[in-house]
């Protein structure tokens, strides 16, 4: 039998009508032959909201036992899930994250997954059960538990998609597709059929909401067919699929942005060999993962460096930071909270010069100022002032005429 994979993210489980309404999902799959695993969030806003419990206690809580305590958001999800679909007569079973078999590294709430042990699962689909897993979690080869990060549900729904074969994965969420932008800034932003798992992984790792980038790159890696859909709406969605010629023919799929960036910048660094090995290793011992870098060469052997993390990271940034221009002998240490990154992403960038003077001449038309540029074979990304953004996205959208219909 067919094995499908559902991924319901907080939203479509956020009360106790939402959960009855995956159940009749989940079960209309299972009526139609096909084996069923259903990886859920937690409800609404429960992550955030044990989160905020925390930090009223510290500001720095330790990450082990954050991940004890945000991994009871999905424990609750998973039963009640369960019993929705017990309740309407087809057999279920919940499981968490360590019951089925994820095992991660030890990076407490960034955790990556190694590998799962698919055979819990597959004996319960193969006694009729659907089964209901959930995302997020998982645990280290010493039983602790750990998350993977914002947005991991994803990642373990695509995951364990590949690791049973399924013939689709379908992340289920509050919008009925993948959009040229975000519809609240663009209202006239035009749902894509289909996208390639390049694009999806651009958009993602640059703030898109839809799929959690790292979920996208397991995707692309096992081929594994990926359908964004509306678990209000039953009408198709995108499809994240293989690159194909006629892909080149549009220059931009989309345009992403994200509020969650800050910058900090070590002022007056002695211009010598090692400098940004040692500040930038140190950051990722940390787990900190640095963004956009600029080096600027002064006057005097002295440089300025000057990078980008999330919000999230920037308290522990700062510290490592600091402690690295003591260390080198720099001038200062400062760093921004009200910056954001605006971005466009297409396929067909390779083989189409002017899309950088295009997005900049967007910018320019509306006056906003870029701070940092980065740019791939299909991006670019530029740092402007948060307050910027929808300005800017509706701006560049509008220049590149995404609104318009093209050949998908």
């Amino acid at each position: 039998m067919a094995i499908i994979v559902q991924k319901f993210g907080g939203s479509s489980v956020a009360d106790a009508e939402c959960v009855k309404n995956v159940a009749r999902l989940a079960i209309a799959e299972h009526e139609k032959g096909k084996q069923v695993v259903v990886v859920v969030s937690a409800m609404g806003k429960t992550t955030d909201n044990l989160l905020n419990l925390a930090r009223q206690i510290t500001d720095v809580p330790d990450p082990r036992e954050i991940d004890m305590l945000i991994s009871t958001g999905e424990q609750i999800s998973i039963a009640m899930l369960a019993i929705a679909i017990q309740s309407m007569g087809v057999p279920a079973r919940s499981f968490t994250g360590p019951q089925v078999g994820i095992i991660t590294d030890n990076a407490h709430r960034k955790a990556k997954i190694v590998r799962i042990n698919d055979e819990k699962i597959r004996r319960e689909l193969n006694k009729g059960e659907i089964v209901i897993v959930a995302g997020f979690q998982g645990t280290t080869l010493d039983n602790e538990v750990t998350t993977l990060g914002r947005g991991g549900s994803d990642t373990t729904a695509i995951a364990l998609a590949a690791v049973l074969e399924a013939e689709v994965c379908d992340i289920y969420t509050d919008v009925d597709g993948v959009y040229t932008a975000d519809p609240r800034i663009v209202p006239n932003a035009r749902k894509l059929k289909r996208i390639t798992y390049d694009e999806m992984l651009e958009l993602a790792s640059l703030g898109a909401k839809v799929l959690h980038s790292r979920s996208v790159e397991i995707g692309k890696n096992y081929n594994v067919p990926i359908h964004v859909r509306s678990s209000f709406d039953n009408i198709p969605g995108t499809m994240v699929v293989k690159e194909i010629k006629e892909m080149e023919d549009i220059v931009v799929s989309g345009v992403a942005y994200n509020r969650n960036e800050a910058k900090i910048s070590l002022l007056g660094v002695p211009d010598k060999p090692g400098v940004a090995a040692s500040l930038f290793g140190t950051l990722g011992e940390r787990n900190i993962v640095v963004d956009m870098i600029i080096q600027n060469v002064g006057a005097d052997e002295l440089n300025d460096i000057t990078f980008t993390v999330s919000k999230d990271d920037l308290d522990e940034a700062l510290i490592v930071a600091e402690a690295a221009a003591k260390e080198l002998g720099a001038k200062n240490v400062v760093h921004d909270r009200s910056i954001a990154k605006v971005s466009v992403v297409g396929v067909g960038m390779k083989s189409h010069s002017g899309v950088a003077a295009t997005m900049f001449r967007a910018l320019a038309k509306n006056k906003i100022n870029i701070g940092m540029i980065s740019t791939s074979e299909i991006k670019i990304s530029c740092v402007i002032k948060e307050t910027d953004v929808d300005r800017a996205v509706q701006a560049i959208h509008k220049e590149f005429e995404l609104a318009e219909i093209q050949h998908e």
